[in-house]
């Protein structure tokens, strides 16, 4: 898939390593065709990593994707670079007054604080509120997730005893429906979280549709009836080695955290991981941009209420 980002993103020179196409912006100029436009709002730390991660599963369709990064005004971490915010980011202000096919919310390293107490929180609400106009579908994922089905339906989270840490094996419900086209019967889907959205909440909600779920961690995929909102409380973006990063990086700091569930051969940390969720994340990832952003958005993007007939 041809995605369109700066010529000079770092995450540009990994992507061709990768043998991934990436337009430049010089050959996009000369496609004569409406290409799709993505925003994501990387809340993680490492935006870089996220940014490849991210790159990395979009580019499975045929379709020409604008990526636009937005970071937060209200606040600035100190992982990334200001530089790299400065020529790569955009505020949610510098976008507002416009129109996106699709935005990608990230996950965020802030579980154990209540959704109200995040420096970020009024901001955020407020691009989840500009979405269900401005977006034509809007894929949340992880903390993110959490925070979209707080925001959007009042369903809490709550802390987990013990983190759920590894590869886990989902179920497929709602087979017919377009995110799990691709799909196997059983896909594995890798976690990492100390919270959870509450079960009976999500079950009792009647806008949402359970379509991936765990006996071991619970539900993974949901979609909203109207298509509009999609929600992954996992992270099939996660390369092979993120999750041993995150182990390694935890040890190093001296915190107690258990091996990764189904993740090293023999549950030997010194053995290269075992990567089972590719195929999963690539028919996710294209389908969403098919099915949910492609194939609803017109040629001349208005907006979500004109295009849903509302």
């Amino acid at each position: 898939m041809p995605i369109k980002v700066k010529n000079n993103l770092p995450a540009k020179k990994v992507m061709e390593e990768e043998n991934i196409f990436m337009m430049d912006e010089d050959r996009a100029v000369t496609q004569d065709i409406r290409p799709i436009h993505i925003a994501v709002l990387n809340l993680m730390p490492l935006k870089e990593n996220t940014e490849v991660q991210l790159l990395r599963s979009l580019s499975n369709t045929p379709l020409q994707i604008v990526i636009t990064f937005l970071t937060t005004a209200t606040y600035i971490g100190t992982h990334t670079k200001a530089s790299h915010l400065n020529e790569f980011y955009k505020t949610f202000d510098e976008v507002k007054d416009k129109n996106f096919d699709g935005l990608i919310i990230t996950g965020a390293p802030i579980e154990h604080m209540n959704f109200e107490e995040v420096q970020y929180w009024e901001e955020l609400t407020n691009i989840m509120e500009w979405s269900k106009v401005n977006v034509t579908s809007t894929l949340h994922i992880c903390w993110g997730a959490q925070a979209g089905l707080y925001y959007h339906y009042g369903i809490n989270k709550h802390i987990l005893d013990k983190k759920v840490f590894g590869v886990f094996e989902h179920h497929v419900h709602h087979r017919r429906i377009p995110l799990l086209r691709g799909f196997d019967d059983v896909f594995f889907a890798p976690h990492s979280r100390n919270t959870e959205c509450d079960h009976e909440q999500i079950r009792a909600c009647d806008e949402l549709v359970i379509l991936a779920d765990s006996d071991e961690v619970g539900e993974l995929l949901l979609v909203s009836k109207d298509s509009r909102n999609i929600f992954v409380l996992g992270h099939l973006e996660y390369d092979r080695l993120t999750l041993d990063s995150e182990y390694k990086r935890d040890k190093a700091q001296g915190i107690d955290i258990d091996l990764p569930v189904n993740y090293y051969p023999n549950d030997d940390c010194t053995k290269k991981p075992l990567l089972r969720w590719r195929g999963a994340s690539n028919a996710m990832y294209s389908n969403w941009v098919n099915y949910y952003v492609y194939q609803e958005t017109p040629f001349e993007f208005i907006n979500t209420a004109q295009i849903m007939g509302r």
